[in-house]
């Protein structure tokens, strides 16, 4: 039954508008994503590189470039397409791999398929700015309203999101239209988690009012969540605090006194390393909390500095809630339900890619038979 399986979740993931089979459990709960080291086997690998590039081909011909940006930004469907391309459902290095494989799948047929992957794991993160100049200029893109993009994205999740995930994976997916979608994840080295941010151009009205399109992760205890909803006052405090004299407000944390629980600890600021950032807000004054985390030096600790000022000194009541939302359930890889069969794996990929050739060329049997099947089947899974 495993290639049957597989078969069917492969036509969902294609074919679905991102609610693979409707089930209404499907999207209840956390996902918990266990660090897992090491990387995918090459055999493994290369195959979900052309596995994914067909994916890609597939749904930019049906819907268009921006399509698999909404694809991507959706986690069940994002989760889904790697458990269809054999990985561990319950892994960190879903994310990594599905990506890197999406990267280096398309490579070349940026130009035809109007999307370009730019970021990745590591050092490849820290060359996203490059990349996304590179892109912007074959496709005649403000390569630079981008570039903030990617960075303010990154800042959110690192110091205005302070939920212990530190994050060292990021991938910026663009199109030909300048629309984006980022996928980032982050560890917690001391519980061995991972959580995986989810962002998405379309609809988007603040990067740091509620932004994110999804979270997948386990709940965690205690964070400081500046875009929450209800801390917007705290975020106009900050900005207020980032434009006074820098004295004023390192006394103010001197005569702040907390309950040992507090969430912030007066512990956790560097005083030395907040003047100097004070300085740099002070003499030119951040307009909103936007701008705020993209001056450089602002990071966690200045957050937490400033946002314990705002709660203590000025009432402004600070979020702890935990933006974490969805939950997941399949297998793959490591041989849960059952182990990935090559050969099947290889005949979906005849299928798919013998599929996109005959489309290509005004045949779209093959394609249009895939549609049937995937809504006979979802019938199917649903009536049982």
């Amino acid at each position: 039954m495993g290639g049957r399986i597989s078969e069917l979740l492969m036509i969902s993931a294609l074919t679905s508008t991102g609610k693979i089979l409707e089930s209404p459990c499907m999207r209840r709960g956390v996902a918990e994503l266990p660090l897992h080291w090491g990387k995918a086997p090459v055999w493994l690998f290369e195959r979900m590189e052309r596995l994914i590039r067909a994916v890609a081909e597939v749904i930019v011909a049906e819907f268009g470039p921006e399509e698999m940006l909404r694809r991507f930004s959706d986690p069940v469907w994002f989760q889904s397409l790697g458990c269809v391309a054999g990985f561990d459902w319950h892994s960190s290095g879903l994310t990594t791999t599905v990506c890197g494989a999406l990267k280096e799948g398309i490579k070349g047929l940026e130009r035809d398929l109007g999307i370009f992957v730019c970021g990745g794991k590591g050092r490849a993160s820290r060359r996203t700015p490059d990349g996304i100049r590179t892109f912007a200029e074959i496709f005649g893109l403000n390569g630079e309203r981008l570039v903030n993009v990617s960075r303010l994205v990154a800042k959110v999740d690192s110091s205005a999101l302070q939920d212990g995930y530190q994050i060292y994976h990021h991938i910026f997916i663009g199109t030909k239209k300048g629309n984006w979608a980022v996928v980032q994840q982050g560890m917690n080295t001391g519980t061995r988690w991972a959580r995986r941010y989810h962002w998405f151009s379309e609809g988007l009205e603040s990067f740091v009012v509620e932004p994110h399109k999804a979270i997948a992760g386990a709940p965690t205890p205690v964070v400081l969540n500046m875009v929450a909803f209800e801390a917007e006052e705290a975020r106009s405090a900050v900005v207020s605090l980032a434009g006074q004299s820098p004295e004023k407000t390192l006394h103010e944390i001197t005569r702040i006194k907390l309950p040992q629980h507090h969430p912030v600890l007066i512990s956790d600021i560097a005083t030395g390393h907040l003047k100097k950032v004070l300085l740099t807000t002070y003499e030119n004054p951040p307009a909103d909390f936007v701008q705020f985390l993209l001056v450089p030096g602002v990071g966690p600790k200045t957050v937490r500095a400033l946002a314990l000022v705002a709660e203590v000194i000025y009432g402004a009541p600070l979020s702890f809630r935990d933006p974490v939302t969805y939950c997941f359930a399949h297998g793959g890889k490591d041989g849960y339900p059952y182990p990935v069969n090559r050969q099947d794996y290889d005949r979906s990929l005849s299928l798919l890619e013998a599929g996109i050739k005959e489309a290509k060329i005004g045949n779209r049997e093959k394609l249009d038979a895939l549609k049937r099947l995937e809504r006979w089947s979802r019938c199917l899974t649903i009536s049982q």
